[in-house]
């Protein structure tokens, strides 16, 4: 059995979606075509079998009514005519049997029912070859049994049409089930098959800017198949999306790289004929040389921080933001002696703390102080500030220095995007990107935006739970 039952779960797991979808519904709707006509069958039976028997009831009653001191008499008829009906009163003692013998049959139970032993009961027999419904019953205050019986065949063949007749509505239900479940297949599983046929020709082109055509218009579904649908072209757009952010960051990584590994493998091949440089000329060589390898060093390692989208979960711990921006506020003002740094932190977010790895968030407090202090003017301030609001820390830097222009603001947080001014400026314009991706990591958020009276402002909003 058990074998059977793995054989049948193999065949449908070969069968197509669509075909087991088909047979399911054709079958769920065959089932009740079936189970409607069934029961109807049955009703039908029953209400016509109740018929005859309320019937042979009454006719039982007229009969005691007008023959109850006639004693024990045999059938005169043998039920030949179907709207007839023949009678016989049977007594209890076989002994007081009339001498002609009796045309319906007379078992134990219709003695039993003559004497008052039992109940009066319904049966079917046969008499001269015809069907009969017969009923026995006991003749009141005598010790005698009245049968009487009505030939049945017109109700069996009636009940018969009916049966054959139910059959063709259940046949013809059964193929209307199995067309409805064609067409519901059909139908319900176009998105789905257009959906395979999506993914089929990305896979095979590579090309992630196909998308699934959806319903349009006021009569359009919104059902599950249009929302897995629209997921899918949603995962299609971020695939894309990603796609191109790849490719953009390849293109720029390799135009960035370009023009430092020139410069190295000048500088290199220039330190390779040391021979004929004076000691002045080797000196700037080198460190030429070394300059340019932290460069590249570093524009590796923030190539390599870009491409970890999620922080190391055993790194993170509890941290507090207060004391990281004092920290870092001074490490740069070491950085940037001419810079004046200075820290404003509210009293109610100075011993909050929240999840994060404090290498990161370290690296992004860095690289948004580092970009104040480059737009900065010598001498000008940095301002930054800590506050809590609406159960989350608000941190600020804002610079005093030309600001960021409307054309450059959507673009500030791009990878290799430096905007006019700030080409003369030494970086790689990959310091904000990895900023925004940091906070992101931490399931905070950060902006940019002008600073009232000239400059920029970047604002961290930090949740106080975890990211």
């Amino acid at each position: 059995m058990s074998g059977t039952r793995g054989l049948g779960a193999r065949w449908r797991r070969r069968r197509p979606l669509r075909t087991r979808l088909a047979l399911a519904a054709s079958a769920a709707v065959a089932l009740v075509a079936i189970g409607v006509c069934a029961a109807a069958f049955v009703l039908i039976d029953y209400q016509m079998t109740r018929q005859l028997e309320r019937n042979l009831a009454l006719t039982s009653t007229e009969i005691l009514r007008g023959r109850q001191n006639w004693g024990p008499t045999p059938s005169d008829t043998l039920c030949k005519y179907p709207a007839s009906a023949c009678f016989q009163i049977v007594p209890a003692d076989p002994a007081k049997d009339p001498r002609k013998p009796y045309v319906l049959p007379v078992s134990d139970a219709t003695r039993q029912v003559a004497a008052g032993r039992h109940e009066a009961f319904y049966s079917k027999q046969t008499v001269a070859g015809q069907p009969v419904r017969m009923y026995t019953s006991r003749v009141s205050g005598k010790d005698e049994a009245v049968q009487v019986a009505l030939r049945s065949d017109s109700v069996d063949r009636s009940v018969e049409q009916a049966a054959w007749a139910l059959s063709a509505v259940g046949a013809a239900g059964v193929l209307l089930a199995a067309a409805l479940g064609y067409w519901v297949s059909r139908t319900g599983l176009a998105p789905v098959a257009r959906l395979t046929a999506t993914a089929e020709r990305i896979a095979a082109t590579r090309d992630a800017r196909h998308r699934i055509d959806l319903p349009a218009g006021p009569l359009a579904r919104e059902d599950e198949v249009t929302r897995l649908a629209t997921s899918f072209n949603t995962m299609l757009g971020e695939l894309e999306q990603s796609v191109a952010s790849q490719r953009r960051l390849v293109a720029d990584a390799s135009h960035e790289l370009r023009t430092p590994l020139t410069a190295l493998r000048t500088n290199a091949e220039l330190l390779a004929r040391a021979d004929r440089l004076t000691d002045a000329q080797r000196d700037r060589a080198s460190a030429a040389l070394g300059r340019q390898l932290r460069e590249v060093t570093t524009l590796v390692n923030d190539l390599i921080e870009l491409a970890r989208d999620e922080e190391p979960q055993p790194l993170v711990e509890q941290v507090r933001p207060a004391a990281l921006l004092e920290h870092m506020a001074a490490t740069a003002g070491e950085h940037w002696p001419e810079i004046t740094f200075t820290t404003g932190i509210d009293p109610a977010a100075a011993g909050r703390t929240v999840p994060g790895v404090p290498a990161r968030l370290a690296r992004l407090l860095s690289n948004l102080l580092d970009n104040a202090a480059k737009f900065s003017p010598p001498g000008g301030p940095v301002e930054t500030e800590l506050a809590l609001h609406e159960g989350e820390l608000h941190l600020t830097v804002r610079d005093h220095g030309p600001g960021i222009a409307p054309e450059d603001l959507p673009h500030v947080f791009d990878r290799f995007y430096r905007a006019k001014a700030a080409r003369a400026l030494p970086g790689s314009g990959l310091g904000l990107a990895m900023a925004r991706q940091i906070a992101r990591a931490h399931g905070a958020d950060l902006t940019a935006e002008h600073a009232p009276g000239g400059g920029a402002l970047f604002r961290l909003r930090m949740p106080l739970a975890a990211p």
